[in-house]
């Protein structure tokens, strides 16, 4: 079973010190931009769109990026402005967007428009991923938590009939009202781009992927919780009458690979960055009134047994959240997180905060050149 990688980086802005942090709730939605400095989030940018142009030539199979707001764990605030870039820089890695946040566009044919401009630039490379957004993104862009999925549902329709009918056609809807929907730019792949939901438990989620065929990936999620949801999602396949095969899988973690175990264990330590303050934060701001249904309360209580900002360097790597060693010891353990699962996509988090830049280049070299292959068996 042949395994597609992707390497994917947050670009964070990682000068935020732990004793800096502690000084606020968050270092989501309130923390102060006053401690932003452009200079050095230039710097940041070169080395992180070099480093995704890098993973390409060492040989993954594609890219992954995605988009968070009011935080410095997340410097890319526009996917389809990074999907832009990266589509001119490499020539073969597919491009995973998870992408567009759906119930908190206003637009729906825009995003159609800049997608499919996207897969034209790229010669037909892009996955189009469609995400709720974490609750989070509610507060920062100033939307209804208790509509989100019902907007995501209606922007989802918009943009793939969009993409496959074809225009000037009337959309009147609860959320979106169009008199003339005619996009010029209309995507290479037909009948549009694949389209990937991810998902942390919501059993809506689930279910909603598996009518719709499309891939599901389950992020940061414990390798017991994934195999549950990737089972659910089997179930409401078959009693649609198809069988899901590994392509409808795909499960996102961290890792970091060194020439040895000891030094992988050390230089990985810079992801206890990414797993801590980004990660902390007054409930409501990451589940405000009306995100989450009943069903999808309970499936986030049961998502993991303690939050990943509590765990200690070890109990995130026992827990496979963090992936840290040489090649050999990697590949056993991403061997077995593939065939425990049945996936057919891996994403990698091969830059986590204060990683280097040179501990990054040698991690994607040693994947790309050791682990991917090693995978593919």
């Amino acid at each position: 079973m042949s395994l597609d990688v992707y390497y994917f980086t947050e670009m964070p802005y990682h000068y935020i010190t732990d004793e800096l942090a502690e000084q606020w709730p968050s270092l989501r939605l309130t923390f102060p931009n006053s401690y932003f400095d452009p200079n050095k989030a230039t710097d940041l940018f070169k080395r992180y769109l070099d480093e995704f142009q890098y993973a390409e030539e060492v040989g993954f199979q594609g890219l992954m990026i995605n988009e968070h707001h009011n935080t410095p764990s997340c410097m890319d605030v526009e996917v389809n402005i990074t999907g832009g870039i990266l589509a001119r820089l490499t020539s073969k890695v597919k491009i995973l967007m998870l992408g567009n946040m759906l119930p908190t566009s206003d637009n729906p044919p825009r995003l159609a428009e800049e997608i499919a401009m996207l897969d034209v630039i790229s010669g037909g490379r892009i996955v189009s991923g469609f995400v709720r957004g974490i609750g989070i993104e509610t507060w920062a862009n100033n939307t209804n938590p208790v509509h989100n999925r019902e907007r995501f549902e209606e922007c989802h329709d918009l943009i793939i009939k969009t993409w496959t009918t074809p225009g000037p056609f009337r959309w009147e809807g609860k959320h979106y009202n169009y008199r003339a929907v005619n996009p010029w730019m209309m995507p290479v792949q037909k009948p549009h781009p694949p389209v990937w939901v991810p998902g942390t438990g919501s059993p809506e989620t689930v279910q909603w992927a598996a009518k719709n065929h499309y891939t599901y990936a389950a992020f940061l999620t414990e390798i017991s919780r994934a195999k549950q949801l990737f089972g659910n999602y089997r179930e409401h396949a078959a009693q649609d009458g198809w069988e899901a095969g590994p392509d409808k899988f795909a499960f996102m973690i961290c890792v970091h690979v060194n020439e040895t175990d000891e030094k992988a264990q050390e230089s990985g330590k810079a992801f206890m960055w990414r797993m801590g303050h980004p990660l902390k934060g007054p409930k409501e701001y990451w589940a405000p009134p009306g995100y989450f249904s009943r069903a999808g309360t309970v499936a986030a209580a049961q998502r993991r047994q303690r939050p990943m900002n509590e765990m200690s360097y070890q109990d995130l790597q026992d827990n496979y959240h963090l992936v840290v060693g040489s090649p050999d010891t990697v590949i056993k353990k991403l061997r077995y997180i593939k065939e425990e699962l049945g996936i057919g996509s891996l994403l990698l988090e091969a830059q986590g905060g204060p990683l280097s830049h040179e501990d990054t280049i040698r991690c994607l070299k040693l994947l790309g050149e050791e682990v991917i292959p090693a995978l593919q068996d």
